[in-house]
């Protein structure tokens, strides 16, 4: 039997296949993604199988492009015999809020409840839940399980949660939460595998089109960057990351709606919006405009300044792992980083930092480093996948 784990967005579907040998997740035996799912796209089906790269041109029909992309999925799922037979789908939502803190059962009622935080994650949770009710519809027999990535996070302490307002906005759930949770659920996991140092204190870095930090003591997570939407903390791809609400209120003053607000903060802003040339660390580090130096520079300033925020609440490093599209394969940030973070330990060597290019777990610090430095390409699919197949 095996576990599929989706991750759904506005114009893409994620998919991965896990085997189950006894009770436990084993990685993917076939990963793939829909692309061009948006209205008016050319829907293309890519995956990977027993080594093999496959892509296939989805027919553009006047039905729902995200239904026919489902059902194209089942028709190779049901061609490819070596596949396991699936036995419940795990889906990835980015927010539980406050009654979700451990992975659900879909049901309508759950469905209803995370609609309300829709406003929350505009990028991704309405997707989310969109995909799941796609996937109940062209899968109806099976199981669909909700995985959050503000799970992982259920830890935090109530005096990193909580946001100095009145406890009457806390009551109704005003309070940082977290997000990433399951990457950084992966990426522990694979620390406690490969260090000795995984239980102490430990920092992990997911950095890509989402960034965030998240400081853990004991493999629990004590503090993160991101709050109680997916826009605080780090700079990222498109969105601002922290920024001073007496912006807002300048901006409310200026006759700016919320929708304008809202595609500023999440789309218009970070990488993108410092460069003015794209969200991609990668075309910006080929690019040697100012522009794209300053974008660039500002994504590393926050990245090191939010990484001392939180070592300060661990009381010191032991452990620094990188993640992330960025993280796991831009070896000049890590360097930068590394340099920067050398008040605490960080010594990283260059001829290691240079092999790790995201295909396999890897340390990269030096003899002489007190900090371990560890660049763990992340699975959030086999999380959502161990996830599923404990909670059925």
């Amino acid at each position: 039997m095996a576990i599929l784990a989706v991750n759904a967005g506005s114009s893409t579907l994620k998919f991965s296949i896990h085997p189950l040998q006894a009770a436990r997740v084993q990685p993917s035996v076939m990963s793939g993604s829909i692309q061009g799912l948006e209205p008016g796209g050319a829907p293309m089906l890519g995956w990977t199988f027993q080594g093999q790269q496959h892509s296939r041109q989805l027919p553009v029909t006047a039905a729902d492009p995200f239904d026919r992309a489902l059902h194209s999925l089942n028709e190779l799922l049901a061609n490819e015999s070596a596949i396991p037979a699936i036995e419940a789908i795990a889906h990835r939502v980015v927010h539980g809020g406050q009654d979700f803190s451990a992975s659900v059962l879909v049901t309508e009622d759950v469905l209803t409840r995370l609609a309300r935080l829709n406003s929350l994650a505009p990028l991704h949770q309405p997707h989310n839940l969109q995909g799941i009710r796609a996937f109940q519809k062209v899968f109806p027999s099976l199981p669909q399980v909700a995985c959050f990535d503000t799970a992982f996070h259920a830890t935090l302490p109530e005096v990193d949660y909580s946001f100095a307002l009145p406890q009457s906005l806390t009551g109704q759930g005003v309070r940082r939460y977290g997000f990433h949770g399951l990457s950084y659920q992966y990426i522990m996991g694979i620390l406690q595998q490969h260090s000795t140092q995984a239980g102490g204190r430990v920092l992990m870095a997911h950095l890509g089109n989402g960034a965030s930090l998240c400081a853990t003591r004991e493999g629990r997570s004590c503090a993160t960057t991101m709050g109680f939407s997916a826009l605080d903390g780090l700079m990222m791809g498109t969105r601002s990351g922290s920024l001073d609400a007496g912006v807002l209120l300048y901006l409310l003053e200026q006759r700016w709606d919320h929708a304008r607000l809202q595609n500023l903060l999440y789309k218009q802003s970070g990488l993108l919006g410092v460069s003015g040339i794209s969200a991609d660390m990668r075309r910006l580090r080929a690019d040697d405009s100012v522009d794209a130096q300053r974008a660039i520079n500002l994504f590393t300033h926050r990245v090191v300044r939010e990484s001392g925020a939180l070592v300060a609440c661990l009381g010191g490093l032991d452990v620094l792992a990188f993640s992330g599209g960025i993280g796991e394969h831009d070896t000049v940030l890590r360097a930068q980083v590394a340099e920067r973070l050398a008040w605490l330990g960080v010594a990283i060597d260059p001829a290691l930092n240079q092999q790790a290019t995201g295909d396999a777990v890897m340390a990269i610090h030096s003899l002489d480093s007190s900090v371990q430095v560890w660049v763990v390409p992340t699975d959030e699919g086999r999380v959502a996948a161990q996830e599923a197949a404990q909670l059925l």
